[in-house]
Parts: structure tokens; sequence; C-alpha cells
């Protein structure tokens, strides 16, 4: 093992027998967890045994924190605006809680786990990261920060939780463009290979950055349509699931955890694509998972995080949901009835302990969701805050998520609820990861001008543009409208939820469309030869639960009835009426409709299909690259990474709560489970079936 490079910013260097080494502690001689010639787990060990209760509870918890470029008043912040300091009383959907700015988390609340949500570029995360070592590296023990975040290297608007940062990174499609790639390169002939070059690529860019952690990927396996997060899954094929988890695990950690690895946190077992019709746990009406079909939990959800332990998945998150006993049938893991404990699965001992750990050998920590402890506590909202933290720590949780309530693992330690053994194994595993990352020693402080030149990389943005291009799914094509013809005037369309998108993202795309020679743009679409409408639904809300079932048409002003039977407006793309205007017009004189639809979630598509000459399916696809196959400079090549429901009635739900077709069931196999005569996949006025695997060419 050769020197490190060591860089300290507080505490000194010290040598022995010739070597150097930090002095952490401050003490003048070498202990063991100062030591980089020892295993991490060597180290992790030592160093717990040095910790004060205090300082252990706080490292068992995560928590989101700003940069202070994110804060106005610069008043509130240190070190030349680089740390937010801001004190204050912070409500979220999570928890209510009081926020001490970043020096007070990490010198008095002992905090070492950071969540990153702002959008900043690399050379500014870069400065943060730093900065926060640098206060960390001042305190007792010099114990560094690890820095995670939600995935930034997809395409998407802005969405807190789920696509907190997009644009700054290499971008790539969604994860679901990702699969309709791989699943298009299947069908060629090729392999899954766009996970391990698009997994490469995100990970340099991630840890020159400073960033060490990825609260990713979701390798839930979508069975419920209407489900709010199906959009940052990788669709309802289980395989291509454990093949995307497989690769991008080896990418971002390697065979093995080291210093040039992002560790991941694989979510979110067991699995939380089976909704009870697409209601999710953030939200009350969501808390259960239901396993209606006997044997889906096995096939279609756990396969996934049996693969992601035996790549050593460093961490995996549980969801907030509880397995639904009365609404489910049995269910067996190899051979052995899984009992339903009716608490979410951050608590639930046998899914963790007996699942998890025993018969699937996971090694890593349990990372739990955030507010498990607060407005989340399913299962146990009846317990006070310390009884709900030993019952998660107990039962497996070692890293409380979005949180810096330190007290209440503290107060279940001190009453007892808590063994002292558990907290110093719980620290053991996440330090363990720290100290394989290369945090303590010369990966604690990274570059910021190599941080600029990694995520600059040309090539690695031609390599993402290529991924937008074969991601674009080509569902019908009437009378080879498509390509468009060379000198041919176009007219072009956008639709969205809100009408000032709408008109901005109109004015990108015609601006995309004019460095196209093989066309010319016209403003009135009586001129055109082809009008293209893209459309970009949006439905509900990720954190709240609309009045009734999530609205899957493409609509605008739709009357439903709210689960108390009021009616209620829901619109998903207001203006659509104007697909129809676009038709009538393309009919009057003889011209071709083409219609692009942003697939974030299988929508209904009955009321758009019959009016188009040509439909294709994009998921986050640059508009640019959308043009490139539309005029035929590239071969549509994308797969559907799930399946379109026929209409309202195959996911009809009666007065019980009971979908038409099983909400745990992927949509390629519903039909299995279907009443006779019905058949769950869209079928187009041409003959062509939306099912998972459906995709032309030219």
């Amino acid at each position: 093992m050769s020197q490190p490079k060591l860089i300290t910013k507080v505490k000194n260097i010290i040598k022995e027998e010739g070597l150097e080494f930090k002095d952490l502690n401050d003490n003048g001689r070498l202990d063991p967890y100062e030591d980089w010639r020892l295993s991490p787990e060597e180290r992790a060990k030592d160093l717990v045994k040095r910790m004060t209760l205090e300082e252990k509870c706080g490292n068992m918890m995560i928590k989101s924190q700003k940069m202070g470029l994110s804060q106005e008043d610069k008043s509130k912040t240190s070190h030349d605006g680089i740390l937010d300091e801001e004190v204050f009383y912070d409500q979220t959907i999570f928890i209510g809680q009081k926020n001490y700015g970043t020096t007070g988390h990490i010198k008095d609340l002992h905090l070492r786990h950071f969540i990153l949500r702002d959008n900043f570029n690399e050379v500014e995360i870069a400065k943060w990261v730093n900065t926060i070592n640098e206060v960390c590296e001042s305190t007792r023990l010099g114990i560094p920060a690890i820095i995670a975040s939600n995935s930034r290297n997809e395409n998407a608007e802005r969405t807190f939780g789920m696509n907190d940062a997009v644009g700054v990174f290499t971008t790539y499609p969604s994860t679901l463009g990702l699969a309709a790639i791989a699943l298009g390169d299947k069908a060629n002939g090729g392999d899954y290979s766009i996970f391990s070059e698009f997994g490469e690529i995100a990970r340099d860019e991630w840890r020159y950055s400073g960033l060490r952690k990825g609260y990713m990927y979701m390798i839930d396996t979508a069975t419920d349509p209407r489900w709010q997060r199906f959009y940052g899954t990788f669709g309802e094929d289980t395989d291509l699931i454990s093949n995307a988890c497989k690769r991008l695990l080896n990418s971002f950690q390697g065979e093995d955890l080291g210093k040039d690895s992002v560790a991941l946190t694989m979510k979110h077992f067991p699995g939380g694509g089976a909704r009870e019709n697409g209601f999710d746990p953030h939200y009350e009406e969501g808390k259960f998972n239901v396993y209606k079909t006997k044997g889906s939990l096995e096939k279609y959800h756990l396969p996934p995080f049996k693969v992601a332990c035996e790549e050593k998945a460093s961490s995996i998150m549980p969801y907030y949901s509880i397995p639904s006993h009365e609404k489910s049938a049995v269910q067996y893991f190899e051979g052995k009835r899984i009992p339903f404990e009716p608490v979410g699965f951050a608590f639930n001992e046998y899914f963790i302990q007996n699942i998890l750990r025993d018969k699937l050998g996971f090694k890593g920590y349990i990372n739990s969701d955030s507010g498990i402890l607060d407005n989340m506590a399913w299962g146990v909202l009846h317990l006070p805050k310390e009884e709900r933290a030993a019952f998660a720590i107990n039962n497996g949780v070692d890293l409380i998520s979005d949180t810096n309530e330190v007290k209440w693992i503290i107060k279940a330690c001190e009453e007892g609820l808590i063994k002292e053994e558990r907290i110093n194994e719980a620290n053991e595993r996440l330090l363990t990861e720290m100290f394989k990352l290369g945090l303590f020693d010369d990966k604690t402080y990274v570059d910021e001008n190599k941080a600029k030149e990694i995520v600059e990389n040309e090539e690695n943005k031609k390599k993402a543009y290529r991924a937008h291009q074969k991601s674009l799914v080509l569902l019908k094509n009437s009378e080879k409208t498509l390509p468009i013809k060379s000198g041919s005037k176009v007219y072009i369309e956008y639709l969205h939820k809100e009408l000032d998108k709408a008109e901005e993202y109109k004015k990108e795309a015609i601006e995309d469309a004019k460095g196209f020679e093989e066309i010319s743009i016209v403003d009135n679409p009586n001129e055109a030869d082809y009008a293209i409408c893209f459309i970009t639904p949006k439905s509900g809300n990720y954190f709240s639960a609309t009045p009734g079932l999530l609205e899957l048409s493409l609509c605008e002003d739709k009357i439903n009835k709210s689960m108390d039977n009021t009616e209620y407006k829901e619109t998903t793309v207001a203006n659509i009426k104007r697909v129809k205007e676009l038709r009538d017009i393309m009919n009057k004189n003889n011209k071709k409709l083409i219609v692009s639809v942003n697939s974030t979630m299988p929508w209904l598509l009955d009321s758009v299909e019959p009016l188009s000459d040509a439909l294709l399916s994009h998921f986050e696809t640059f508009i640019k690259a959308q043009l490139d196959v539309l005029v035929g400079r590239v071969e549509p090549c994308g797969k559907l990474p799930f399946t379109f429901p026929k209409s309202e009635d195959v996911i009809a739900v009666d007065e019980n709560g009971r979908c038409i077709s099983p909400n745990d069931v992927p949509g390629y196999d519903k039909d299995k489970y279907m009443p006779d005569g019905l058949t769950y996949a869209y079928e187009d006025s041409d003959g062509n079936i939306y099912k998972l695997g459906h995709g032309l060419r030219y």
C-alpha cells in the first residue's frame, strides 16, 4: 500500500515509520482510525470506541443542507458565502424541525451525512463540499462528511425529492429513456451497455465534484400505471431492471467500494411499485403495499433487490409502505410464507432481517426514507418519537433520512430502548463506507478545476445526445408518414399543463427546428405539410394525494369525482383540444399530423392516437434529438419499457377500491388476470399493440 497524498486544512500531519498520517484528533500520535494501512473495518471499530453517544447518534441521521449560494440573506452565511448558517424552523411534508445552519449541524449536532438538493455547477458544489469538510476537520475527532444527492444526470423538469438538480452534469434522457434504449439495443442484437456508459460518466462527474453518495436508483418494478413515481423507475421489465441494477452498481461502485467509487443507495425495498391504485405512501391514502396476486412479490418485485445484494450495494432504502395483510394474497419467499407485520418497511423486522439480510445476504447499511419518525411513520404513529426511533433502529435501520432530530435517538438510548451494541453496529457500518471511499485520507477534499474539466468533457456530451436520439419510440407510422420528406414546411405546437411553459417550450422547439435544413418552419398550420405536436402531460402531485384517482387521460378540465363523491376538475394537458383542431386543418389540406408524447407515465392515448398519422413516445428526450429522428437523420430504435393501458375500463376501480387489473402485476402480464374478453394493452388504428418492447422502425 503506497503513501496517499494527504491534505489537511486545520489539523496536522504526523509521521510514523517514514510515512505520513492525519492527526485527526490532534493528540500528537497515530491512532488506529488514522492509520490508512489498516482495513476500513478495523478503523471504523476503533473510531466508534472514541465517539461519544451524541456523536454516534448524530452520525445516524442524514439531513438536507442548503448551499450558501441559495441563501438570499448573505449575513446568514459563512466562509465567504459558501455555507448557509440560517437558524429557522422548517416545516415540510416530512417533518417540522429547527434548522441550525451548516456549522451547527456539524459541530453541535454531530451530523456527518448531508443531502444536496441545490442545482449549482460542479465547481460551486466542489467548493461547498470542501468547505463543509474543513469545518468537519476542525472538530474533536475530525470525522469528515459524506454528501448524498438524488440523480443529476437525467433530463426533466425539476422536482424536489426526485429531480432536485438537472442540466448541470452530462444529461441523458430519463431512466425510462435508458430502459427504452436498452430494449432497443437488445432487440437489435445488442445488450444493456447503455447503463454502463451512463454510470461511468456520471460516477466521474460526481466523485470529482465531491458527491460520493447517490440516493439512487429506483429499482422498483412499476406495476401500477397511476403511481406518481413511475417516471423515476426503469419500467416494468424485471429482467431489465435487474440488469440495470447490476451495471449501475458496477459502474458507480466498482466490484468493491473504493476511493474512486460513488456509493449507491438502491430503493425502495421490497419494491414500491405495488401501489394501491397509484396512491403513494408519501401520504396516508397510499400507505399500503397491496399484493393481491399470488406470488407477485417474489416474482416481480424482489428480484432486482436480490441483484443489488449480490452486487454489494452500499446501502438499501426501504419504502414507507405497510404490507397489507387484509388486501393481499398470501405471499411466499423461497417456499416460506411471509408474515405481513402491519408497520412500514423501515420498521419491519421480517423484511429487513429475515429477507434482506438473512436470505438475500445484504451486508451494507439500511438508509430509511425521509420522515419515518414523523409524518410517514406508518404503523407506528401512535408511538412517541423516541420509540419510533428505537423501533426502526432495533429492526435494522442504520441511517434515518432527512432529519436533524438526534435527540430522539439519544433519548431512546438513555431510556434503554436501544442497546449501545446496536448503536455501535450502525456506526461501524456507516463509517466503514466512509473509510472505503477514502474520505478520511486523500479523498477528503476535491480539486475544483478537475471537476470542471470532467463535467465539460465534450465526448461525454456527444454520447448523452446519441442516447437521446436512441430513446425515442415510434409507436405508429401510418402510410409511412415518417420520416418527414426533405423540403417540407413544418408547423410546431407544444402542449403542457401550464400555458406559460407551453409557450416557452414551443419557442425553444421552433429555434431547434430552424437548424434543420431539411425543413422550413411556418407560423400557420394551414401552410404546413406536417404539423408536429409535442405534448408534456402532468398529473397530480408527487407529495399529496389527488381528490380521487390520479388522472392518466390527456384531458383539460375533466370533471372527476373524489373519494367522498364530490366533483372536481382535473387537467393533465391544457388546450388538448388543439390536437383536434390541428387534425381538422391537416385533413382539410390532406397533410400529416405527428404527435410526440413525453411518457413520464403510461398515459391513456385514446384521445390523441386516432388523430395522429404518426405517434411517438419519448422520455424527457431533447426536442432536437427527436427532430433528428423525425427528419430521418437517425433511425428510430427505442422500445417501450412499459405497457400503455387500453382505456379507463382496464384500470377502473370499483366501490370497494379494487382495480379491475392487478396493481402488483406489470402491464405485459396483466392479461393473465383480466376478466374474460378484456385485454390490457392499447391497440392503435393500425393494429400496433403498445406493449412492453413495442417500437417501429422506418
